[in-house]
């Protein structure tokens, strides 16, 4: 007689050590699988086998192997990185605020960074890919400061919709400070059009080595801080207790925020959804282990852009949407759900 499994105690099993290593071996192919997909379709179609041959063994004769190692392997890394970037600082935010809602884009951290490059680059011209990034962090960094701040006024303290809404008004007063800025600059404007709407298009792979190095940084800093979190997202007063320097670990966390989101807007623009809709998908299977959910987030936010950018190159034969807005199409229903079922 076969024995029924309550989903309770099927995700009781799943949430032990031996089976998350075994589902984080499953992510990495998940990312792989999606990297080789985005590297052979296109506007020329390539075969697997082919695109492999040119990773392995480059020939610059060959059309295929100019196209797959120049264009598309660029943009292929971007987006893994930048979606893995977004999803962890996705993460690392719900468990500090214990808000199923926090993102880097709806709490007006993405839209920070955004005025801060924009900003530079109206006073001082072009940016380098490292100073971008770091720009970009500094203005993510007091986004979120500035967030945080007034959704803690009042006699309630902080709460997930107080929260929420005071995201929901800086990102809005910063995305109108933006596009007031480039009203008055329609140079800049032009220039950088299609990467406010979030784009991977149009990165060499130099820009974008440069790019990463506050991505890699970020990661690693992020997943060194997942026990303290998981500790943290029980509640302060029990992190306390068990002898945790709660202001130290939620300064830390900030860093790691704006390290992560400031580098991915400076070089993809504001992809919003992905740090909202991954960390959550995850909680689905992994509960409290900031551990485990930090990484998992890595692996299936560097998927959801890798096949949002192949949607966006082919749904339009003739040209490609801004991976921007398809992730925002994808994140809204979620979104929706959220807020209707989740956040009391």
């Amino acid at each position: 007689m076969t024995r029924r499994v309550s989903p309770q105690r099927a995700v009781a099993r799943f949430d032990s050590g031996y089976l998350h290593i075994a589902g984080f071996g499953i992510g990495v192919c998940v990312v792989f699988v999606c990297a080789i997909a985005s590297l052979s379709w296109g506007a020329a179609s390539i075969s697997p086998a082919t695109t492999i041959d040119a990773l392995l063994h480059f020939d610059p004769t060959l059309r295929e192997h100019l196209i797959i190692r120049t264009v598309r392997l660029p943009r292929v890394l971007l987006g893994a990185a930048v979606g893995a970037a977004l999803a962890v600082a996705g993460g690392i935010m719900q468990g500090l605020t214990r808000n199923p809602l926090a993102s880097p884009g709806i709490l007006g951290v993405n839209a920070g960074a955004s005025l801060a490059v924009v900003l530079t680059t109206l006073w001082v011209g072009g940016l380098s890919p490292s100073i971008a990034a770091g720009v970009a962090s500094l203005g993510a960094g007091i986004s979120a400061i500035a967030v945080y701040t007034i959704a803690s006024l009042g006699n309630r303290g902080i709460t997930p919709i107080k929260l929420t809404l005071a995201g929901a008004m800086v990102a809005a007063l910063l995305s109108a400070a933006v596009s007031g800025m480039l009203v008055v600059n329609q140079r800049t404007l032009d220039d950088i059009r299609f990467w406010l709407a979030g784009s991977l298009v149009g990165q060499d792979l130099q820009t974008i080595v440069q790019s990463l190095v506050g991505i890699g940084v970020g990661l690693t800093f992020a997943l060194a801080l997942g026990k303290a979190i998981t500790v943290l997202s029980l509640g302060d007063d029990l992190a306390r207790s068990l002898g945790q320097a709660t202001g130290r670990v939620k300064g830390m966390a900030l860093l790691a925020v704006a390290l992560l989101a400031g580098s991915a807007v400076s070089v993809a623009g504001p992809i919003g959804f992905v740090g909202l809709v991954v960390p959550n998908a995850v909680r689905l299977f992994i509960k409290v282990d900031y551990r485990w959910i930090l990484a998992y987030s890595a692996l299936f936010g560097a998927s959801l852009l890798l096949l949002a950018d192949m949607a966006a190159r082919m749904l339009v034969p003739s040209g490609e949407l801004p991976v921007g807005t398809i992730v925002a199409l994808l994140g809204a229903p979620f979104f929706i759900y959220l807020v209707r079922w989740k956040v009391q």
